[in-house]
């Protein structure tokens, strides 16, 4: 079962709502946005496997990551609302047309089930490339990565990642390494989840193109797309008011 944070109290007449995270994130990436939404409704947040307090497995596919999420709706009984952001979007298209029932509404936060020509693999070396016994702080460790990753909000979120006690990452680093090709690719599924479907992209963000539409609303017919003014790809962080306000519509109505 994946590591969960759950906000708020479970209400009979409000389906919860499951936050999915992306590629090096985790449930706590959430925390602000998750607390937020659940004063209308219980908000789970989880940590997907290889990341996080959730447990490292061996594989790393699509298909693997929509049966972990797919445990932990069934482990609550009930159908939920589900929203997922970049690998976690994937992840939640692939559980919503493998496993339609379980599902209400579903919102895919900047990503397409199309496979990407950018790799995050250049991440996973700087995070190698860290001497782990020269470091007491997260600080210690962001004077090293200075050189190889010069943006300051990068380091940071990749910084979350790392437990200066332990002096290890919270990422299965060498599983995510060689999945790589399947974390930036999409599977063939053959599936269709005909429920309502937000795709909220960032207005300054090229990962929702236009031509992806005719296979988003291939597997999603009720499909909708909103995008965010002058957000990026992780617009949930740089425009957190306009994406809770967003969601907060769709879940809503």
């Amino acid at each position: 079962m994946l590591n969960c944070i759950i906000h708020g109290e479970a209400r009979q007449d409000v389906v919860p709502l499951l936050v999915v995270h992306g590629l090096f994130g985790s449930a706590r990436n959430w925390g602000v946005i998750a607390k937020r939404l659940s004063d209308q409704r219980q908000v789970i947040a989880v940590d997907m496997r290889n990341h996080g307090d959730s447990d490292w497995k061996d594989g790393h596919s699509y298909f693997d990551l929509a049966d972990d999420l797919a445990e932990v709706i069934n482990a609550h009984g009930t159908k939920m609302d589900v929203l997922g952001h970049s690998m976690g979007g994937k992840a939640s298209m692939v559980l919503a047309t493998a496993h339609p029932e379980l599902l209400r509404k579903l919102i895919v936060a900047d990503i397409a089930p199309v496979t990407y020509s950018h790799t995050q693999m250049p991440i996973i070396d700087a995070m190698r490339s860290v001497d782990l016994d020269r470091i007491k702080t997260r600080g210690d460790a962001d004077s090293q990565l200075q050189n190889i990753i010069p943006e300051r909000a990068v380091r940071a979120f990749i910084l979350q990642n790392l437990d200066p006690k332990s002096k290890s990452w919270r990422l299965n680093l060498d599983v995510l390494a060689r999945d790589m090709p399947r974390i930036i690719g999409f599977p063939d599924i053959d599936g269709v989840f005909d429920g309502p479907t937000l795709f909220l992209s960032g207005g300054a963000s090229d990962y929702v193109q236009r031509e992806h539409r005719s296979k988003i609303t291939k597997l999603f017919p009720q499909a909708k797309f909103v995008k965010i003014p002058g957000a990026g790809h992780w617009l949930h962080a740089e425009k957190p008011r306009e994406f809770e306000a967003t969601a907060r519509v769709f879940l809503s109505s």
